[in-house]
């Protein structure tokens, strides 16, 4: 029997409310409804295996607008089949080759340690909003984008808004509202200045240049597509914040980070991304009647991949409620068990094509905050699993001395 309509209850618990009813019913689907339409959660690698055939699912109209007129535009997240394979590509290319990522990391890095030094003193400062303009930076130096068009802090507090307002309807919600319509606006206008100019190797040249069936993007969803390199890469600040509380509340990690152990850096990076809360789960929407695990999927019904849920779940992760890098040491990380951007293949399906970006710029990061002198005045640095998206509840205080 479906459960009736589970909105209200998300908005309430938040991260917990998905495990709680797949605990209630045994770890089996659960039909309901959300957001008025017929659903069914999922979780699990099989789950996520399942998820991700495109056989099963569309995601363009399975997206809520909220989402897609905060977080994610109207751009590559909105498409499905050809159309979504020949805009992915645009991505792969931009964001999957190594020697671009190397250096995104790089500059990342050099700009953080540029920033630290300007935070010595007796005053605390904010990790999280600190880091969010060291990522600001360095991604719209790295796109390409002009330096009279930066205005870094508020380049910096629209791109925070559009994550932090993604999954609420109150004030943060039309905070991410306004800012994603003023940087889309504002980008348009850079991507036809680019227009003029000769093609150059940036991601912003090219997305200003890039071809579907010989035409360029118009130049408002070209702006959605530059945004979507930017914003999740800002976005990472808050992994960085998880990182700073994960190395007082587990400080073992914290040798091995400033040793540069690079085996042990990804380890860490893999367990911040599995253990702390960012996506609560994903959506997409049944093409035909399907079935999982004996439950029937009608056409239409969306179906909810829990994602926090799989992150700590006994059967896929041991002791799932510890904090143990070690895990991810001497093992391949399955396309379907961990999955903070999406499950597959990034260069075919809907996984993120820049989790690598994310990866990487987070490994440079925790290295850098493993290593940097601090303390932590008193604060409160609680963890809000009510609130999507989580974040520490002080933005991480420190002082450098």
């Amino acid at each position: 029997m479906a459960l009736g309509d589970q909105t209200l209850p998300f908005a309430t618990k938040g991260y917990a409310w998905l495990p709680d009813l797949r605990r209630r019913s045994h770890g089996r689907p659960v039909p309901m409804r959300f957001g008025g339409q017929r659903a069914v959660g999922v979780s699990g690698p099989d789950a996520a295996r399942f998820f991700y055939d495109e056989g099963n699912f569309e995601r363009h109209t399975a997206l809520p607008e909220p989402v897609v007129g905060t977080l994610f535009g109207k751009g590559v997240h909105t498409l499905d089949d050809q159309a979504h394979k020949a805009r992915k590509a645009l991505f792969v290319a931009l964001l999957m080759h190594q020697d671009g990522i190397d250096n995104l990391a790089s500059l990342t890095g050099k700009i953080f340690d540029e920033a630290a030094d300007g935070w010595r003193g007796d005053r605390p400062v904010s990790l999280f909003d600190g880091t969010a303009k060291v990522l600001a930076d360095a991604v719209s130096r790295w796109t390409g984008v002009p330096d009279d068009e930066r205005d870094l802090d508020a380049l910096t507090a629209d791109l925070v808004a559009m994550v932090d307002g993604f999954a609420t309807l109150g004030p943060r919600h039309w905070r991410a509202r306004v800012a994603r319509q003023r940087r889309e606006r504002r980008f348009a206008k850079i991507i036809d200045s680019v227009r003029g100019q000769d093609p150059t190797d940036t991601p912003l040249s090219r997305i200003a240049h890039h071809l579907e069936d010989g035409r360029q993007l118009d130049a408002r969803t070209a702006a959605v597509e530059l945004i979507n390199i930017i914003r999740p890469t800002t976005a990472v600040t808050w992994f960085v914040a998880f990182a700073g509380h994960a190395l007082d509340r587990w400080p073992a990690s914290r040798a091995r980070l400033r040793a540069g152990d690079d085996d042990y850096t990804l380890a860490f990076v893999h367990e911040l991304r599995r253990f702390y809360p960012f996506a609560p789960f994903l959506g997409a929407r049944a093409r035909h009647d399907l079935s999982f695990q004996q439950t029937s999927i009608p056409r239409g019904a969306l179906v909810l991949l829990d994602v926090y849920g799989q992150h700590h779940d006994p059967r896929v992760w041991p002791d799932p409620y510890e904090f143990r890098p070690e895990r991810f040491l001497g093992r391949k990380v399955g396309a379907f068990e961990l999955i903070p951007q999406g499950g597959g293949d990034p260069r075919t399906g809907h996984r993120c094509p820049g989790e690598k970006i994310t990866i990487a710029v987070l490994g440079t990061l925790v290295q850098r905050l493993a290593k940097l002198d601090y303390y932590m005045p008193p604060q409160n640095a609680d963890i809000d699993l009510s609130r999507v998206p989580a974040r520490v509840r002080s933005g991480w205080q420190i002082v450098v001395p």
